[in-house]
């Protein structure tokens, strides 16, 4: 009996769990990250797991994983990769980059030049690398998992807005408690756990098409977009949420409900992933990003549900 997609979806979330300590429902949004083809920002204090999330989500899966470790000395080439000239053949050919992977780890992604960091544009965006005008594409299952720092600024440099955009879901993980912390230091006390594959990258690219066939009605639709719309005319807010927003959190929603089981969005699968979706995406009139969770409230709050 084939699994089904809540089966496979909690096998790899399980499997996270088994190395990472952080609340269930942080490593829910990553997995659900992961079959919704959406890419994930993970943006909080060092030392709290950010990485390890990442290298757990991929070694759940028999897929190619690849870490880029952002500095502000990396060059685009460092990413994408580039031609090479080979002597013995007398002509140039393309050595592939990092980002010619299943699941890429952009480290740091803040440390790198935002030359740098637009190499990661059209791939993120467009699944396709451009290379001395020849367009190349990416895998199948392309995710890419982002992770920047808090804390720590100097040398450092903010993302876009367009490439923050490109990013899914935002998820923070934040400090353990006394019994988290005993838990870290037990998983952690002969070596960093290792998490074994459940899934195979046909599997994964399967579950996209079955979140794609979840249905949306037109009611759902129009209530998506009057959060869309009430973001861009809140007073708070300086810049709303893009239409590529919209459909972001059109995705997340599918993916939520057939992680429930549904075959159709409802309101509720919207609002259940509202805030990671729209966090990022707001730029204030004020630096009061505290406040960014009570203000996502207040707009959904706003927003009439459909019945």
């Amino acid at each position: 009996m084939t699994p089904t997609l809540q089966e496979k979806s909690e096998a790899i979330i399980q499997k996270i769990q088994g190395a990472v300590v952080a609340p269930y429902e942080v490593i829910r949004l990553a997995a659900l990250g992961l079959i919704c083809q959406g890419h994930i920002l993970v943006d909080d204090f060092p030392g709290v797991g950010k990485t390890l999330l990442a290298k757990s989500l991929a070694g759940s899966i028999t897929a190619v994983f690849k870490r880029i470790q952002f500095t502000p000395d990396l060059l685009p080439t460092d990413i994408t990769g580039g031609d090479v000239y080979d002597q013995k053949q007398g002509k140039f050919n393309f050595v592939a980059g990092p980002v010619f992977g299943n699941i890429i780890l952009a480290d740091e992604i803040n440390r790198a030049t935002p030359r740098t960091q637009s190499a990661l544009l059209e791939a993120m965006g467009e699944r396709q690398v451009s290379c001395d005008g020849v367009i190349r594409p990416l895998p199948e299952l392309f995710f890419v998992i982002g992770t920047q720092n808090q804390v720590d600024f100097e040398d450092t440099f903010s993302l876009p807005y367009a490439q923050l955009d490109r990013f899914m879901l935002s998820l923070q993980l934040g400090y353990p408690g006394v019994n988290e912390q005993v838990q870290i230091l037990e998983r952690n006390r002969l070596g960093e756990p290792g998490v074994e594959p459940v899934a195979t990258v046909e599997e994964i690219v399967e579950l996209h098409k079955l979140v794609l066939g979840v249905e949306v009605s037109l009611p759902v639709m129009e209530y998506i977009s009057r959060i869309v719309l009430e973001t861009r005319s809140h007073p708070q807010i300086l810049i709303g949420i893009s239409p590529r927003g919209g459909v972001a959190l059109q995705r997340a929603a599918q993916g939520h409900a057939s992680l429930c089981g549904s075959t159709y969005v409802r309101p509720d699968d919207v609002k259940a992933v509202a805030e990671p979706v729209i966090r990022h995406r707001l730029v204030l009139r004020s630096a009061q990003n505290g406040h960014l969770g009570e203000l996502i409230r207040d707009i959904l709050d706003a927003v009439p549900v459909p019945v």
